[in-house]
């Protein structure tokens, strides 16, 4: 399985709850109709904007493939982190089980700060997942069993490579370049990946250049919607890492279905611990209660 990976085969998530971020562009998109056609018990999709929530159902419905029945839309705003945390207590307390988080919502728009004044390309790209992720994962586990593992899955990018990470400023308060903040942003992601997976289970997966809606930014959208590919195909690359059943070990990064070899950061323990610390320091420092 490799880059001319186009087909989708068939999987049963009749007894699978799922959710989905960033569904209602892109690959996300893509993502959501898909596993829809194989009617998972519920598959949940966190959404900022209802109007484009609707549109994502439109869409689905409209599809050869795609079924709504399955499908709820709830509210939530990774620029928001009490919004993220509304949305995790109320899943614990409504759903109470969980069998795939695919954390595949990004930004790559403009250099701006979030509601809680955080740089958006870190919050949206990854501390608002680090809280999800934290938030869910007692009943990740609990839904996990030696038959059926659960995974969690971040839609990182290859543009991973060029990242760095300063833990003395991981909100990049100095930085005056997108393209810096968002690289920095998506290996955080494989880091916080390869930590996750030393103290539980979990995959991520890069899903190779895809020709998706990064945000506002004339020239990057040009580049990636001439050389990108499909949506579709990078969500069955975002897809494949986590139901192919050879696929049985976390802590992979994936690029076009193939496992390669991340930034050499990512496969740094100490720096990786540290940088989970750093995260919850920073979630703490802001709302002692977010993490509880």
């Amino acid at each position: 399985m490799g880059s001319g990976q186009s087909t989708i085969n068939s999987f049963d998530l009749s007894n699978k709850v799922i959710i989905i971020t960033g569904s209602t562009n892109g690959i996300g998109k893509s993502l959501a109709r898909i596993i829809s056609s194989y009617n998972p018990k519920r598959l949940i999709l966190p959404i900022r904007n209802r109007k484009n929530g609707e549109l994502l159902l439109e869409y689905i419905k409209a599809s050869k493939d795609g079924n709504v029945e399955c499908i709820e839309l709830w509210d939530m705003d990774l620029a928001d982190l009490h919004s993220v945390k509304n949305f995790a207590d109320k899943f614990i307390k409504e759903v109470g089980e969980l069998h795939y988080l695919w954390n595949n919502a990004g930004t790559c728009s403009e250099i701006a700060k979030t509601k809680d004044n955080f740089e958006q390309q870190f919050q949206v790209n990854h501390l608002s997942h680090f809280l999800l992720t934290s938030l869910l994962i007692s009943t990740i586990k609990n839904s996990a069993t030696p038959e059926s593992p659960c995974k969690i899955i971040h839609t990182s990018s290859n543009i991973q490579k060029f990242g760095k990470i300063n833990l003395d400023n991981l909100n990049d308060e100095q930085s005056r370049s997108l393209f810096e903040l968002y690289s920095n942003a998506k290996l955080m992601n494989v880091v916080y990946s390869n930590e996750l997976n030393r103290r539980l289970k979990d995959s991520t997966c890069h899903p190779g250049f895809i020709s998706t809606n990064l945000g506002s930014n004339t020239f990057l959208m040009n580049f990636i919607m001439r050389f990108g590919k499909s949506p579709d195909i990078g969500a069955i690359n975002v897809m494949y890492p986590a139901l192919d059943p050879n696929i049985d070990e976390g802590g992979k990064y994936f690029e076009d279905c193939k496992e390669v070899k991340p930034n050499d950061h990512a496969l740094d323990e100490e720096l990786a611990k540290k940088f989970w610390e750093k995260c919850e320091e920073i979630l703490n420092n802001y709302d002692s209660n977010l993490l509880k």
